[in-house]
């Protein structure tokens, strides 16, 4: 037995040393270590041996196969480094040289109009202030001289909601603090909340707590409850603005206006203003431009007006100074309000209103 072990000792060594890759090694260590291998075998057969004999086998076999395990081991190892090292030779690799960049999102049509609508303003000396979506009747309505009994308040078709009225009521905002009155604190108390059907409130909010002279715009989104169609949704951006100092006009509001459109349309862009009528202005007025697709010639985009539609403005109406508590007469300003998915469309000649909010990556991978 003693010389059995020996011979398998001398070939296992010679056959791991043989081994040219790891299934080779593979294949020695299952002919002498495997469930059916050599050495294996006279381990499995000692129990049939004299007792006299027995340690001595059993300590001999067991030591082999220490050894085998070990070389096999350390062989693998080495067929290992050397694979490596014939793949690097073979396919040499430029660590140096950049990886490919996986693919990246990019940025919403909406967001690149409101960005682009917010750098123009800001070049003429604009902030940008927001406020919640989330908003209570009074500064929604009340406070922009609309009161529960008016009738235009039939003009924002609106979402209600249930909630807790007093923490919406006495939200903070960003602006800077001013003291408000007890009266209008009062007032808010215990209101009616909903989802807010223009930024106009954030206005309010705005003056409440800055003095004039100022000038900001308010993007954001608002919600009116109506028919979807390709020029209506129930949830849109609007772009409302604000100027208020001792000597303000509509002459400034058209120049603003003027040198706002001929940038964010790069050319030149003639404006009329139309009368029209608005709670919280007086005198209000819709503000038309020429026609971007036949210059002001007419044709089935302007409807053979000549004219787009842009948004409404007007001078800020003295009631809603009041209820921000300005002096009468003492300030003057005005206000405008653009939608940013109208501007969108007109832009980069979008039909339909609806496919800003679809998800169709066919239709959004074009911006």
């Amino acid at each position: 037995m003693q010389t059995e072990i020996e011979k398998i000792r001398h070939t296992g060594l010679q056959d791991i040393a043989n081994a040219a890759s790891p299934d080779d090694l593979e294949r020695v260590r299952v002919a002498y270590l495997g469930r059916k291998g050599a050495l294996t075998q006279i381990l499995r057969g000692i129990k049939d041996i004299p007792d006299a004999e027995r340690a001595a086998i059993g300590g001999a076999a067991n030591r082999l196969y220490d050894e085998l395990d070990k070389a096999i081991t350390l062989r693998r190892e080495v067929l290992l480094r050397s694979g490596r090292e014939s793949v690097l030779k073979t396919e040499w690799l430029d660590v140096t040289r950049p990886g490919a960049r996986p693919p990246k999102g990019h940025l919403h049509p909406l967001t690149k109009i409101l960005r682009e609508m917010t750098a123009i303003f800001a070049g003429m000396g604009f902030a940008v202030v927001e406020g919640p979506e989330v908003e209570t009747e009074y500064y929604n309505f009340d406070a922009l001289n609309i009161p529960a009994e008016h009738p235009t308040r039939e003009m924002w078709d609106t979402f209600w909601l249930q909630g807790n009225q007093k923490e919406i009521a006495n939200s903070k905002t960003q602006f800077p603090s001013k003291s408000q009155s007890a009266n209008s604190k009062a007032r808010r108390n215990g209101e009616k909340i909903l989802l807010r059907t223009h930024t106009s409130p954030v206005q309010v909010r705005y003056m409440e707590k800055n003095n004039p002279p100022f000038r900001i715009i308010v993007p954001g989104r608002v919600y009116r409850y109506e028919a979807s169609d390709a020029s209506h949704d129930i949830q849109f951006y609007q772009l409302e603005g604000l100027l208020v100092d001792r000597a303000v006009s509509i002459a400034h509001f058209k120049a603003v206006m003027r040198e706002f459109f001929s940038r964010f349309f790069k050319k030149d862009i003639t404006l009329r203003l139309r009368p029209s009528y608005f709670p919280f202005t007086e005198p209000s007025f819709e503000v038309d431009m020429s026609c971007l697709s036949c210059d002001g010639k007419g044709c089935s985009v302007c409807k053979k007006t000549g004219w787009l539609e842009l948004g409404g403005a007007g001078m800020v109406h003295p009631h809603v100074f009041a209820a921000a508590g300005y002096g009468r007469g003492e300030w003057r300003g005005f206000a405008f309000g653009m939608g940013v998915d109208r501007l969108a469309m007109m832009k980069y000649k979008i039909p339909d209103i609806r496919l800003f909010r679809s998800g169709d990556m066919r239709f959004l991978k074009q911006f």
